[in-house]
This record gives structure tokens, C-alpha cells and sequence, in this order.
């Protein structure tokens, strides 16, 4: 991030970055729907794999390794891609929708700030706090719905108690990257976020082959040219879209805005993630929402603007 001050001191997003803001946000919201596409095909391991090797390639080969101690990206290669994927694509595959995994994964918010209080000794600010209490609350909502009978609409039905305590580990493991990334930033200052992530997508590939090896049944026939050759178009694409647009070009796009402009800026945006990452999977993927899963979304979303919107707010 460079030095632009305060947020107050600093200009409002030109209307091109503004753009490129909206382009990260459609790029992040529809992820989920490329998921659930890819998993069409793809064991969850399987697909880890995929979207690993295409985010990897080809930029490993032009962009050099970040000037970072190689611990640093193995544990953040472990963290958010074996921890955070495999247990996302999991989830998707054996009980939660994606307009739904596009909300709950947003706690990883709260999630980052238990860690930090934890291990980096951050105290939490009042607005992270009340943000706390509304994700919890919304989080019960989520709960009630598996509580409840006769209540759920049948397209809702497709989330099971599994699929959200395994989103929640997701959010959890995207949580602990931060750390990763946050102590990183501490030991090695200045170091390029871009080479880190791009590098780091090198590590989840080995473990997420032993992991499809181990556990998919099928596994040895991906070694045959005839299976890759029969996965459709479609497969290919969302992984494609996995690997490349939402992780290599969104994440670079975003780098590019944080590196501009004062986070409180940008950070808001992230806002909309869920809202699209909603709207795309009711409109592409036929999905349904349950009254209680509106309730907690609709908290979710209110602890993530009291998080994001908060701090801005109490310094006027």
C-alpha cells in the first residue's frame, strides 16, 4: 500500500478504478458458481488440483519469487489452499449451495480477528465487536434453519449441517492465511503480495494429489489422456475461471487498488462479494433461500458493514 495518508486526505476511486473495483467483485461473486460447475466433474480434490496448476501457470514461469522466507509461502499455500479450498469444495459438493458459501465464507472476517487477538495480541475495536455479536447472531439463524421442519423451501434444502460447520472451517482457514500474511508482512516489509500468492499456489498442488489419490476411488484413471479428454468444455472453463480470472487477475486487480488508494477505500467493496455471489446463484444455478437463511445473511451482511463502515464512521 502506498502512502496516501489518511482516508479523509485521500481522493475518491476515478471512475476507471472505480471499474476495476465492480470488475473484481462480479469476478469474486461468481467463483461460486464456477464451483459448483467444476465440481460437475471434478471430485473435490481433483478440482483442487486443477485450479491449482492453472492459477500456478503460466505467470511462474515471468514473475519472481517474493523476497519472503520460503515458510512463509508454505504456510500460506497450506492454509488457504488446502485448508480454505478443500474444505470449501467439500462443502459445495456435499451440502451447501453457492449464493449461500458466498456469504458464510465472508466470516472469515471475524475469524481473522479471533486469531489476531490470539496469537498477534490485536485488541478488537468496538465496531469489530458489535460486528462479532450480529455474525453470531446471524450464524444461530443458519443453525435454526437445520433445527426447524417443514419450514425449508426445497431448493434451500440443498444446504446440510456439514456443509455449513465445513464452510465455516473454509472461512476459518482463509482467516489463518491472513495471519500468515500479516506475519510475513512483519518479517520481510515491502515483499510483493502478487509473486506471494502466485508462488504459493504451487504448494496445495502435491497435497491435494495425495489427498485425490488417497481418498477418490477413481483416482487412477486421471493418469489415462481418454478421461482428461472426456471432462466437457464447461469443467474446463470454471476451472479456467478458478484459476485465472478470480484468482490471478482479481487478485491482481485488487493488489493494484490497495496499492493506490488507503484500504478503507477499497475494503467496501468487498461488500458486494456476497450480494453477487447471491444473485449468481439464484439466477445461474436455479438456487433457493429459506427464511432463516435470508435472516442470516441479511446479519452477516450488517456485522461485515459494521466492520468495514464502522471505523470510518466513528472518526466523523
Amino acid at each position: 500500500m502506498t502512502g496516501h495518508g489518511t482516508a479523509q486526505g485521500a481522493p475518491p476511486l476515478r471512475a476507471r478504478d472505480l471499474l476495476i473495483a465492480l470488475v473484481v467483485v462480479v469476478l469474486w461473486g461468481v467463483n461460486f458458481v464456477a464451483m459448483k460447475w467444476g465440481l460437475r466433474s471434478f471430485s473435490p480434490f481433483q478440482l483442487g488440483v486443477a485450479r491449482y496448476v492453472f492459477a500456478a501457470l503460466p505467470l511462474l514461469l515471468t514473475i519472481r519469487p517474493p523476497r519472503v522466507h520460503w515458510r512463509w509461502v508454505l504456510w500460506f499455500g497450506l492454509f488457504q489452499g488446502v485448508g480454505q479450498f478443500g474444505f470449501l469444495f467439500i462443502a459445495m459438493k456435499t451440502g451447501m449451495t453457492a449464493s449461500l458459501a458466498s456469504v458464510l465464507l465472508q466470516t472469515q472476517v471475524f475469524f481473522t480477528a479471533l486469531f489476531a487477538f490470539a496469537l498477534l495480541r490485536e485488541k478488537p475495536g468496538r465496531p469489530l465487536l458489535w460486528g462479532l455479536a450480529l455474525a453470531a447472531l446471524g450464524l444461530a439463524c443458519f443453525a435454526m434453519n437445520h433445527l426447524g421442519h417443514g419450514t425449508v423451501v426445497s431448493a434451500a434444502q440443498a444446504t446440510t449441517l456439514a456443509g455449513l460447520l465445513l464452510t465455516l472451517c473454509a472461512a476459518a482457514m482463509w482467516a489463518a492465511s491472513h495471519i500468515v500474511a500479516r506475519l510475513a508482512q512483519n518479517a520481510s516489509p515491502g515483499y510483493d503480495p502478487l509473486a506471494f500468492v502466485i508462488w504459493s499456489s504451487v504448494v496445495p498442488i502435491v497435497p491435494f494429489i495425495a489427498l485425490s489419490a488417497v481418498f477418490d476411488p477413481d483416482a487412477a484413471r486421471w493418469l489415462q489422456w481418454d478421461t482428461l479428454a472426456s471432462v466437457p468444455l464447461s469443467a474446463w472453463a470454471a476451472v479456467a475461471y478458478l484459476g485465472w480470472a478470480a484468482n490471478t487477475v482479481g487478485n491482481a486487480l485488487w493488489t493494484n487498488l490497495l496499492q493506490r488508494y488507503p484500504a478503507n477505500r477499497v475494503a467496501p467493496f468487498s461488500l458486494a462479494v456476497p450480494v453477487v455471489g447471491l444473485t449468481a446463484g439464484m439466477l445461474l444455478l436455479g438456487e433457493g433461500v429459506a427464511p432463516w437463511q435470508w435472516a442470516g445473511i441479511a446479519l452477516i451482511v450488517a456485522a461485515l458493514a459494521c466492520v468495514v463502515l464502522g471505523p470510518r464512521l466513528q472518526r466523523r
